[in-house]
């Protein structure tokens, strides 16, 4: 491709809203321009990218016996109120009314359309297993758009669904397509890794993300120092940690004013937070629950929602909702007596002894408080695992880091079957609810993820299978015809070959097309400079490489061995 008829629209400056190396290379480069929050245009430098990583998921999905399919975008309310999730879905859906007053939604996920193909279409056993899968765009009116695409309220997605017969023949599709994910990222030249998760607002009972390590990824991911075991911090049980056992004592309200925080108490009693048991109120759906963990402890809220079974919203309760279910201000909540629906408590606070609560009365506590002889509740694991606690598997210690996710794979079991009465008949001729699995791939936020891991100073580092072009040809002097003929040729020669070439012939300082090839993360550069009367070029690797006046032919086999390195097939 000449540079010359393309549209350039690279930028030396970083833009002020880009927050992530992602976001302001993406802009930077040309490759997108926002349109408004969270809404984004793809430049046809970025579509490049965007189709390659889209073939790649195509191929391997393909490969791995999938057929794609492509539903609307545009999806009826009847649907997802069959299934219940209508309501259930939330405040990011984008709702909409025809002009008969019908009911629709953008599409955000598409369980629903793929359940109701599958009852419509299939009626044996003898057609199943079945793996459809598409490409498509969907729609989630984020609270907080940010960080470029990786949370917009527009991306490209692929989302499959299998449909089995019985859980054997789910543990395979589900199998398939993890192998399938594997290659994926592994071809895409991104790190990922797969960590056990929960399965939020899809449902269903096995989970599992494929995450890459960004600092400022949206999840933490607690990793085992020894083993292979990895896990999303809203899926990973905690290790509680026992407490000495001590002679119980009597009850002893103090006052505490002017002490509303966990660390204002710990110096009050010349205690460690460790002796604290804190409890949060929430507003669960149309409920006041309250959750009890120990005082250095975090909430996790996902525990908690699925301990309550099918919430909606789960929020921080009000301050007049505190106050009516302790007759206290926020900071003085505590478990006894307590006036709410449902009191969850840590496992480790049930095996504390004497310990200091909040006394439901504004500007006291009270301490030698014991679970079981002053109160009493559900128990379980309701808090956030931390660094250098045990690893579930194996008993070494964690590490926590934060990831960002590419790829979620489900096993949905029933759930949208039974719902939406999806069935087929069996070898007995009895019939039953299809066995499904879901798996879902980022494209968008996989192109980013991809930036934030391979990029440096001077731009992006694109591995060859996901660039652009393969390949940019500078042409130093463009009054220099022996230059422009040369340049012409190798340009003609490489993409008879299958490589794509970026041909930079606009009338601009080399230096100036030096700046935009890096910056657009083209691997490897050609300089048609002031040797081409010896037939020598200058050859430069994106990812660090030197500097190398080499002879044209050398040129292509240097080309050619890159594309060995990559597994990449060239036509000759």
């Amino acid at each position: 491709m000449r540079a010359s008829k393309m549209l350039i629209s690279t930028l030396r400056e970083v833009p002020a809203e880009a927050e992530i190396e992602s976001h302001k290379l993406m802009l930077r480069a040309g490759m997108m321009r926002k349109m408004a929050a969270g809404i984004y245009n793809y430049m046809p430098l970025g579509l490049k990218v965007l189709k390659k990583i889209e073939d790649i998921v195509r191929e391997e999905m393909d490969n791995a016996g999938a057929q794609e399919f492509l539903a609307s975008a545009l999806l009826p309310s009847e649907l997802w109120k069959e299934s219940g999730r209508w309501d259930a879905y939330g405040a990011e859906m984008f709702r909409l009314t025809d002009r008969n007053s019908r009911e629709f939604c953008l599409g955000p996920t598409h369980e629903e359309v793929f359940t109701d193909i599958a009852r419509n279409e299939i009626k044996s056993y003898k057609q199943l297993p079945l793996n459809l899968y598409q490409i498509q765009t969907k729609y989630r009116d984020e609270r907080r758009p940010r960080f470029g695409v990786m949370r917009s309220r527009e991306f490209i997605m692929k989302d499959a669904y299998s449909f089995d017969k019985d859980q054997e023949g789910l543990d395979v599709s589900y199998n398939k397509m993890y192998e399938a994910y594997v290659k994926i990222f592994n071809r895409c030249g991104l790190d990922a890794k797969c960590v056990a998760a929960d399965s939020g607002a899809i449902g269903g009972s096995g989970s599992a993300e494929f995450m890459v390590k960004s600092e400022v990824g949206e999840d933490d991911v607690v990793f085992c120092t020894s083993c292979d075991y990895a896990a999303n911090i809203e899926k990973a049980p905690a290790t509680s940690e026992m407490a000495e056992k001590e002679e119980l004592k009597e009850l002893n309200k103090i006052e505490t004013p002017h002490t509303k925080t966990i660390e204002d108490l710990a110096k009050l009693f010349n205690c460690s937070e460790k002796k604290i048991a804190k409890t949060l109120i929430y507003r669960a759906d149309d409920k006041v629950v309250a959750v009890m963990v120990r005082g250095d402890r975090e909430v996790n809220e996902v525990k908690v929602s699925n301990a309550l079974g099918g919430v909606i919203e789960l929020d921080m309760a009000s301050e007049s909702m505190v106050k009516n279910a302790t007759n206290a201000e926020v900071g003085f909540v505590g478990p006894i007596g307590i006036k709410v629906d449902r009191l969850l408590v840590d496992t480790e606070v049930a095996n504390m002894f004497n310990f200091i609560v909040g006394a439901n009365e504004t500007g006291f506590h009270i301490e030698n408080v014991n679970y079981g002889r002053d109160f009493e509740g559900e128990v379980s694991d309701f808090r956030n695992i931390t660094e250098g606690e045990k690893c579930p598997v194996c008993g070494k210690e964690i590490t926590i880091a934060r990831g960002t996710e590419v790829g979620h794979i489900f096993k949905l079991g029933t759930k949208y079957s039974d719902a939406m009465n999806a069935t087929f008949i069996d070898e007995n001729g009895k019939t039953k609810p299809f066995i499904m699995g879901c798996y879902g791939i980022g494209v968008t936020r996989t192109m980013a993820s991809i930036i934030e891991q391979h990029n440096d100073e001077n731009g992006i580092i694109w591995p060859l299978s996901v660039a652009p072009y393969h390949v940019s040809i500078i042409i130093a002097n463009m009054k220099d015809e022996t230059q422009i003929t040369l340049a012409e040729k190798m340009h003609e020669e490489l993409e008879n070959m299958g490589i794509e070439v970026f041909l930079d012939d606009r009338n601009e300082r080399a230096g100036v097309k030096f700046k935009d090839s890096e910056l657009m993360g083209i691997p490897m550069r050609i300089t048609v400079g002031k040797k081409v009367s010896e037939g020598i070029v200058e050859f430069k690797l994106r990812n660090g490489g030197e500097n190398e006046n080499i002879s044209i032919e050398d040129v292509y086999n240097k080309i050619k061995d890159e594309f060995k390195k990559a597994s990449i097939e060239l036509k000759r």
